[in-house]
């Protein structure tokens, strides 16, 4: 039985899964959100389909692999072209991972992953971190601890955090050592809505919370957790529009908050969007370099690894013709357009070589459909569309990627 300490995060027991379900098919908010995958059936039919393909579920991997799994492989059909995971480096076996991500969709990221661990026969899939700031509705909850998510716990007070930090630390360490589950966990708070992803220091301390309070111990407790980097490559973001508008509306207003609504929006979006191609691939895992940094202080120990991690995702990058074109469509702007968005040490300002014309034309002709979605948006909520800096956020977001490879690449 897992401890009670941790009861207010954790996913529910096998014991708990029947009711929730219950609890799910009778949420007639979450009805309202099934018509979307099918549309053309009234909501009871809808109703009565779902309780048939929970039959038999008694547990949260069963809910996992008998419904999310389907849920998740019906998304990747209808709204990708493809997908791929490359995972040198682990293998199924007797192990337990904590795969650290750079984050592109709020729902889809931690799913899919579980959808390729299985279709790779690893022996179980996640237990995924996701904040409270998300569960912004009942029904989101119970959805989320049914699919095996613990609660990161960010709606409290400064004084409350560092416990709830050492709750949850205690709780990664135990689902893999007493659990054996994996772990999914993004790098950074939310998403990187400029695409250039970088590891936040405060979350490699928190996974190491329960170390003895210096190098040794940090690297002890990291090691317990067998960290894998882990990139993820979305060739379209479906939210791209959505996150350029975020980016105006701060700029004009830096009091601007997303609303519930907003965050439905971006969730809604991100499922059923069009991705093109999605690509998983791992870096090397933690524990096969972090013995390398034992000598640093600890002050400067956390940084080292993060900044390692950073290396690990950015070179595992899939760059798609997208990235390429905007990469040197961004590099061909007027410097005053580009200051601030292109990474020190990386080749962006030279000619365009990455791409072709034709890839540009191409990439050109998406990114004003874009734009101009982005731009009705801003106009729906009263707001004076800025086309050119909205066009600039789009571009960013899809050459950041380029950047940060290139980077790596020339410290080397």
């Amino acid at each position: 039985m897992v401890p009670e300490e941790f009861k207010e995060i954790r996913p529910y027991n096998d014991d708990e899964v029947r009711g929730a379900i219950d609890n799910l098919l009778h949420d007639r908010q979450f009805s309202h959100i099934l018509k979307g995958f099918v549309p053309f059936l009234p909501v009871g039919v809808t109703r009565g389909i779902l309780r048939l393909a929970t039959v038999g579920i008694h547990s949260t991997l069963d809910f996992q692999l008998r419904f999310m799994k389907p849920v998740v492989k019906y998304v990747l059909r209808r709204c990708s072209t493809g997908h791929s995971f490359v995972h040198a480096g682990i293998a199924p076996g007797s192990e337990r991972y904590t795969f650290l991500s750079n984050h592109r969709d709020i729902v889809l990221d931690s799913a899919i992953l579980d959808v390729m661990l299985n279709d790779d026969k690893f022996p179980t899939t996640c237990e995924i971190a996701i904040g409270d700031n998300l569960l912004i509705y009942p029904w989101i909850r119970t959805l989320v601890r049914l699919n095996k998510a613990f609660i990161v716990q960010r709606s409290l007070p400064m004084r409350e955090m560092l416990r709830a930090s050492q709750t949850m630390s205690r709780y990664m360490h135990y689902a893999i050592a007493e659990k054996h589950e994996n772990i999914w966990i993004a790098q950074r708070e939310g998403r990187a809505k400029d695409s250039s992803d970088q590891t936040q220091v405060s979350l490699l301390k928190m996974l190491a919370i329960s170390g003895e309070g210096d190098t040794a111990g940090a690297i002890k407790s990291i090691r317990a957790l067998n960290v894998v980097p882990l990139a993820i490559s979305y060739e379209f973001d479906p939210c791209d529009y959505l996150k350029a508008q975020e980016f105006q509306l701060k700029r004009d207003n830096p009091g601007w908050k997303k609303s519930k609504q907003d965050d439905l929006q971006n969730m809604k979006t991100g499922i059923f969007g069009q991705k093109g191609h999605v690509h998983y691939q791992t870096g090397r895992p933690v524990n096969e370099w972090i013995d390398s940094l034992s000598h640093l202080p600890e002050k400067f120990f956390f940084q080292a690894v993060a900044q390692r991690i950073d290396s690990e995702i950015h070179q595992s990058y899939r760059l798609y013709p997208c990235n390429l074109a905007a990469a040197d469509l961004l590099a061909a702007a007027a410097p005053s357009s580009a200051e601030g968005s292109v990474p020190s040490g990386s080749s962006a300002r030279t000619a365009p070589s990455r791409s072709t014309a034709e890839q540009r034309a191409t990439f050109e002709t998406y990114l004003q459909q874009r734009v101009d979605l982005a731009t009705q948006g801003l106009q729906a909520q009263g707001v004076t569309p800025d086309p050119a800096f909205l066009r600039e956020r789009l571009l960013t977001m899809y050459a950041n990627p380029v950047f940060n490879l290139e980077r790596v690449k020339s410290e080397k």
